[in-house]
Formats: structure tokens, sequence, C-alpha cells
């Protein structure tokens, strides 16, 4: 049934669809949806029970003057669409998944007349509002059907605001346009220069450092330093700009003029480094193993004072953002133990009292705090926080109150600079996605399906390398990641346990049990095991807090379990009976297990003193000695056969793969001679007779170095200023 885009509106279920004005509404409500969600609707209502293939598709939604990658573009954008429907690429109501082929609108579509009263020619005046996504420069005749839409979401809001008091509309200036990510900002003290990083990920990049003057200038790179680096801050006379860096077997604090040069080294031993006064650091520092605080010390290297550690000794201390009288600093820390990835920020006063978290109290929303940041006042406290899966502004005044979310919508916050007025504040605004390729000799190919490949395992070829079994995670944001596998030659993919929310998991060698990891709100992580076959219910096992589970030799599970302030590896029978610790000595956390279950990939030791930084080490399972795999951190991973251990060498940034060493290993997962101290950074294949190296640092290997699939992540990022309320 064809549809006229000229008189009608198009109606199905609770939503009405006008496909000239580009608004979707439900039940009469304007819904915010992105223009390219929109438009991939209507070419879809346009023709209710065809398929529409992704080729007509791209053809329709990306014109040749638009540079995006269309495999990413197509599938968040119905990830978006699906999100808005409520609806579900397992269990379609409206949208049905044709795979590799295209989609079909599957449910009833009627038509509606237009109200003759609405003239969309009639010019209306709109407030300012947010974007759902930072667009390219270029979009031909689409800004027309976008501006039409948001004339009339526009309007409703308008008049919504006029018959209801309330907060003023937060409102969005872009400040960079580039077709890479940006992010971590920065803002000198006295707001005329904004430093960031031309990467993807606000913590742990690879990337290089820009500095740009406010508030037209052009950014100039001011670095040429492939190391992992994180957390930017100006020097108090805007000279210089301090940035962390991943090295050795720590974190140090390097300096680089704002004019671009020679990193120099600051401070050993210091990560998230800012200055309280221009005599004095405020840093985080490791004590031993990981366990990383905050402190404060003269520029001199005197009065150094512990400032405030966390309780668990895994915890780290990475960021923390001083108040402007220097009394109290916001701190981000990095879990210990649980699921989530980073905890709620932690008020802290810098009086001196370090010890077991005394005087720190939570702030900001029950979520995952990436950043912080004052207002220069001191009565306002904002947050960068995951809640529900999705990363917004909060604020929260410092005398006390509630949360309040500043910011919403598919578009999400990372990174936080308050500017000098306490106006508005500057992030990194936009969406990442992530789907699965295939490499092999006859080239890669995408095996993506909607939705967003999460959850802390790896995925793993299973069947001989046919299946690829995978966490993900499907709108709405906050919604749990589900077990999926994918056939490799069909590219058919489905949940093996629908509706089950898991976190890591693991497969039996013999391919028949699942044992996984779960977490609900508010309480403690589980283990699980389970039937591949779903023949039967899956049934908790082991100690409530059991994390990161793998099935070990002769049957057994190993997990993670904190005891303490300190995480231990432990095993356990399938029944739960018969626990007993792996290694008496801490973890830092479990990798990974050889396929033939011989060796444990784990950080381990850690000692007392800073230079006693964990190692990653591969523990024997049948007895004796931990051997160290790398000099630095790294995260090895094993062929699906056992017969190669790939290693990281080189990290992966916006402009380079990466790459690995790709080990030969001998029969029954005999590992060959390795350098005494570990593999080094950027080291050779010759280190290791017999092993090569492959452009690519982050893969799932298949068989051999030629056969592998790895996780495409997609940033698009820019730097926005955003007004406050």
């Amino acid at each position: 049934m064809a549809f006229s885009t000229e008189e009608e509106v198009a109606r199905f279920g609770l939503f009405e669809l006008d496909l000239k004005g580009g608004q979707l509404s439900r039940n009469g409500s304007p819904l915010r949806l992105a223009q390219q969600p929109l438009q991939l609707l209507a070419a879809l209502v346009e023709r209710p029970g065809e398929i529409v293939t992704r080729e007509e598709l791209r053809q329709r939604l990306w014109t040749s003057d638009v540079f995006v990658d269309f495999e990413h573009g197509l599938n968040k954008s119905m990830q978006k669409l699906r999100e808005a429907l409520g609806d579900s690429a397992s269990s379609p109501r409206y949208i049905e998944t044709i795979p590799r082929v295209g989609y079909r609108f599957i449910a009833p579509v009627r038509n509606v007349p237009i109200p003759p009263a609405l003239n969309r020619d009639s010019p209306v005046k709109r407030p300012d509002s947010p974007p759902l996504m930072p667009a390219p420069a270029k979009r031909g005749w689409r800004w027309m059907a976008a501006a039409v839409a948001v004339v009339v979401l526009g309007a409703a809001t308008a008049v919504y605001l006029w018959r209801r008091p309330g907060p003023r509309i937060v409102t969005y200036s872009q400040l960079t346009d580039f077709t890479n990510p940006v992010s971590t900002p920065a803002l000198s003290s006295d707001g005329h220069m904004l430093a960031f990083i031309r990467g993807g990920s606000y913590f742990m990049s690879a990337d290089e450092i820009y500095v740009k003057i406010l508030p037209n200038g052009e950014a100039k790179r001011v670095t040429g330093d492939a190391r992992i680096k994180y957390n930017l801050a100006f020097s108090p006379d805007g000279s210089q700009l301090a940035y962390t860096v991943l090295e050795g077997i720590g974190f140090s604090t390097y300096t680089v003029s704002v004019l671009g040069g020679d990193p120099h080294l600051l401070l050993s031993n210091a990560a998230g480094l800012s200055w309280l006064t221009p005599q004095q650091f405020l840093f985080s520092r490791i004590r031993s193993g990981l366990h990383m605080g905050v402190v404060t010390q003269a520029v001199n290297g005197g009065e150094a004072r512990e400032q405030y550690y966390p309780p668990h000794e895994r915890a780290m201390a990475h960021y923390s953002f001083a108040s402007p009288d220097r009394k109290w600093a916001l701190v981000v820390v990095m879990n210990g133990a649980g699921k989530e990835i980073w905890a709620r920020c932690q008020l802290v006063p810098l009086d001196g009292h370090a010890d077991s978290g005394v005087g720190a109290k939570a702030v900001g929303p029950e979520g995952e705090c990436t950043s912080a940041g004052w207002s220069p006042d001191g009565r306002w406290m904002y947050f960068i926080a995951a809640v529900e899966g999705a990363s917004h502004l909060w604020r929260q005044r410092f005398a006390g109150g509630n949360a309040e979310q500043i910011t919403s919508g598919p578009a999400e916050e990372q990174g936080l600079a308050v500017e000098q007025d306490g106006r508005s504040v500057i992030t990194s605004v936009g969406f990442q996605e992530s789907a699965i390729w295939i490499h092999d000799p006859n080239g890669e190919r995408s095996l993506s399906s909607e939705g967003e490949v999460a959850g802390m395992s790896r995925p793993s070829f299973r069947d001989g390398d046919k299946t690829l079994y995978y966490l993900l995670r499907h709108p709405p944001a906050g919604s749990g990641s589900e077990l999926w596998r994918v056939a490799v030659d069909s590219g058919k993919s489905e949940a093996v346990f629908p509706g089950i929310s898991m976190y890591a998991y693991d497969l039996s060698p013999d391919g028949k049990q699942v044992i996984y990891a779960a977490q609900a709100r508010g309480e403690p992580s589980r283990v699980w095991l389970a039937p591949l076959d779903r023949s039967s219910s899956a049934r908790a096992i082991g100690p409530p807090g059991a994390k990161e589970p793998y099935f070990g030799p002769a049957g057994k599970i190993l997990f993670q379990l904190t005891e303490g302030a300190q995480n231990y590896i432990e095993q356990m029978n399938q029944d739960g009976s018969d626990r007993a610790k792996v290694l008496p000595e801490p973890t830092q956390g479990i990798q990974s297990i050889s396929p033939g279950r011989k060796w444990l990939m784990a950080g381990i030791g850690g000692g007392d003193g800073p230079s006693a930084f964990p190692m990653i080490a591969a523990i024997p399972l049948d007895g004796g000695a931990p051997r160290r795999i790398c000099e630095n951190y790294c995260v090895p991973v094993w062929s699906s056969n056992g017969e190669y251990l790939f290693v990281p060498v080189e990290p992966r940034s916006e402009k380079d793969l990466g790459r690995s060493l790709v080990i030969p290993v001998g029969a029954g997962e005999a590992l060959p001679p390795l350098p005494p101290g570990g593999i080094a950074p950027l080291a050779d294949a010759s280190v290791v007779p017999g092993s090569r190296s492959l452009d690519r640092a982050d893969l799932v290997p298949g068989a051999d170095a030629d056969h592998f699939a790895y996780v495409k992540m997609s940033a698009h990022r820019n730097l926005y200023r955003i007004s406050l309320p």
C-alpha cells in the first residue's frame, strides 16, 4: 500500500507520523526524535508490509555528500527509532529485521487527513532547544524537513512553558566541528583557552591533545605523544598543559607548552593532576597495587598529605575537582568491586583525613560518575553521570538536596568544564556505536545486529569458529545485556536466553553450559549456571558477591570474590561446594582463560609501595609459578584453538588500529620463553622467536591470525557550550 506524502498522516497503534512535516506523536504528544530516525521511519511507513532494502535506505537517507559510515549510521538510527517506539528486534511489533537485507514495517497503518487549520507554510518562531545529536555540516534538503519538525515541537514547547512556569530552556552552542570525535574538555583559568583530546574515549586515549582560543580560534595540535593518556589541566598562568600518562608500571604526569613541543615529566606516580594554587598540586597517587587516592603536595615536593583513599584496596580515585575555596574536592572513583566501572562521586574534605574515606560522602545521582565540577561561587556541584545506562549532566546544591538532571535525550555527554561566569559548561556531546565485524582471507564484513555490544566479557568463537557469542544491549537506555550468538556464514543472530540480563559469561569447553554473572540494582552480584539448550532453568551457585565466572579444569567454576577490602580468585564445584582460593594473594581482576583451561590470565601482585604495580600474568591452574606476560598493563587474548596468544603492544587510536604480537603456543598450551620482565610496549616480534606482528590491538581471535572478529567502535562527538538553568 502506497502513501501520499502530500496529503496524509500515517497512524499505527498509538502513534501518528506526519509524513510531510516530519513529526512523530504518541497519543497526540510530540516525541523528540532525531532527523535520521524520523526519515528512516517515514521510508518504512510509506511501504508497509514491504521489504525496504538497506541499499534503498542508503540511497534515500545517506546521500554521497554526507560523510558517514552508512552501516553504523543505519544501525544507530534504527536503535533510536525502536527506542522511541518501545519496539524490539527480537520480538518486533512495528519493524521487522530481514537479516542482511533490510527492514519491513509489520504493523497495520492507516491514513489520517491533515486538519485544514494546519498551514505548514506559516512561520513559527521557536525557542532555542538542545540538538538531538551533533549534525554534519552538509545535509542538503533534509535540513528543510527537520526544520519543520523542530518548528512544531518548538511551538508546543513554547505553549507549555507559557502555561506552566518552570526552569528556562537549556541551550546548546557548538564549539568544535570535527568528523572524528572530541573529548576531555579543559578550560584555562581565564576562560580564553580550551584544551581537548581528538578521540572518542574520555578515559585512557592514545589520541592527541589540541588547544583552541575561544570563541573562534583554530584548534592546534600540541602533542605528538602516542602513549595512553587522560585528564587535562592548565597551569595557573596558562602557559602549560598537564596530562596523565600510563607508562611503565604506573601513572605519571607530563606537561607540554600550549604552543606545542616536547612533553616533560612533571611528577611520577601522579594522575589527574591540577593546581590548587601556583604553589600546590592536587593529584592522585598509588599507595600499593592499584589502590589510588587523592593527595596534596607543594610544587617543590614538600608538604605531601593524603586527603582521601577509597576503602577498597582495588578502587582507584582517578580525578579530583577542588571547590573554589579549596576546602573540598569532588572525587571520581573507579570501582573496586561490582559490575559498574565507576562509583558515585565522593565529596571529600581537604583536611588530610584519608583513612578509609573518613569524612567523605557520596553525592550526585545514583549512577556512575565520570566527571565533576563546581560553580564559581561554590553553591552548586555539577556531574556527568550514567544513570540507567545514559550519561548526562546533573547538578546538586552543595548545601544539600536532591540531584537534578539538566540534559536528556539520545545524545549523551562526557567530560565537563565549568565556565568562569557560572552560566554554562562545556562538554562533549554525541553518541557511540558498536558493531561486530569479521576478518578472514576473503576480506571484512559486518555481522551487526541493532543494539550495543556491551558487558565485561569479550565475544568468543565456538563450533570451529562457525558461531560467535557476545553480549548485546538493546534500547531503552538502562536495559541489561543479553547473551546473543550469530552464525558467521549466514549472519543470522538470536538471543540465547531472551530477557535474561547478564554482564559477564563463559561457555563450557563442550559447549553445553554457560556460566554468567548478573546483578540487580541494590543487590550483590550472583553467578548462575545454565544449560545452553535451555532444557532447564538457570540456578544460582556460590556466594553472593561472586563475579567474573569461568569454567576451569575438571568442571570447576572459577570466580572473583571480595573479602574485606581485597579481591581473590576462588574455585568451587558446580553445586557450589568445595570452595577454595586459587591463589593466596589478592587479584586485581580476571581477564580470560585459555581454551584448554590451563592458564588463567589476571592481574596479580602489588605488595607494598607504589613500585609494586600489579603484573598481568598467566596463572597455571595445574600448579606452578605465574608467568608475567607484559611489562606494562595489557589484555592478552587466546586464539579459539589455544595455539596462539595475542599480546597487544601498541594501543588503538582514531588514526591507528594498534598492533599485537601473535605468539605461537606449544602443544598442551605450553607457553614459550618470554622476556623476564614481560613484553614491553612497542616490542618487535623478534622478542619472542616465531612470533609475528598483526596490525590490530583489539580483536577476538579465531584459529589463527588470518581469522578474527572485532568490535568496531565509532564515536560521533563534538564540544558544546550548554547553558545552565
